[in-house]
């Protein structure tokens, strides 16, 4: 089977030097429009990685995100989000990317192109099979992810990747594959474009579903959020004074208390 990549298709627009910043914005607007569609046919793929990952994470175990590039830095920001927005560890969800942290800002050569670093860096962690990894590269294709996939199936690993050509090299060697074809890019190989908003969209979906699922929100709140800042504070003690119907004052010295959202409605309910 030949491997065809959609994702360096020849854009649909061509001499875009030549259109006004109105024209550029409106036709970039349009392919992004096609995204959210692509995912949605990839829903099953995603509901069966996350289940999985969900059952590793409820034993104890945790997620990895590895990638190189952009798709390298959307899994490293995703992984970041969640302790300030569940309130879960650190080690809980784990982003990397090849080339180590300095690649999150500057681009190092041939970092992805390594077939021995991937599972270098996830044996870092003391990996196990507890835990599961998603390889992500938008071209499907990229050495680094797929030998690191590979190695974690040699261990017993679960495994799934994102990315955004049909049939690639990575899909094949993960148990639970997630391809969303979005097709072309605006400008003719640029996957940071419409394949990197994929790959954040799914990446959301995959992050936020496991948490609500392990218990890190109430009703729509995200009562363990950590309070670290000002505005996520007066959020606190808002979502805090309308759960209790107490005023805001008192939410407030509540949360100084006991330090976050959850913890203040459990103690205000055993105190009361």
């Amino acid at each position: 089977m030949i491997f065809i990549k959609t994702t360096e298709q020849d854009s649909k627009y061509n001499h875009l030097e030549k259109m006004s910043v109105k024209e550029l914005l409106s036709n970039i607007n349009n392919e992004d429009k096609t995204v959210p569609l692509a995912v949605e046919k990839s829903l099953p793929q995603i509901e069966a990685l996350t289940h999985s990952i969900i059952k590793k994470l409820k034993n104890g175990g945790r997620l990895f995100y590895i990638g190189a590039g952009t798709s390298g830095r959307l899994g490293v920001v995703d992984a970041s989000e969640c302790p300030p927005t569940f309130g879960v560890s650190h080690e809980l969800v784990v982003g990397i990317i090849a080339g180590g942290d300095i690649a999150i800002r500057k681009a190092v050569e041939n970092a992805e192109d390594s077939k021995t670093q991937g599972w270098l860096d996830l044996q870092e962690h003391k990996i196990s099979d507890k835990d599961a990894v998603i390889g992500i590269a938008a071209s499907g294709t990229t050495p680094y992810v797929i030998s690191a996939l590979e190695k974690c199936s040699d261990n017993n690993i679960i495994t799934g990747c994102i990315t955004c050509n049909k049939d690639s090299p990575l899909a094949n060697v993960a148990q639970f594959p997630i391809e969303v074809v979005v097709g072309s890019e605006f400008i003719t190989g640029s996957s940071r474009m419409k394949a990197g908003t994929a790959q954040k969209l799914v990446l959301n979906m995959i992050s936020t579903a496991t948490m609500v699922q392990l218990g890190r929100i109430k009703g729509n709140k995200m009562v363990d959020m950590q309070l670290s800042n000002n505005k996520l504070v007066e959020r606190g003690q808002k979502m805090l004074a309308n759960e209790l119907n107490i005023d805001q004052n008192e939410a407030a010295e509540l949360i100084e208390k006991y330090g976050n959202v959850r913890n203040s409605i459990k103690n205000y309910k055993n105190e009361y």
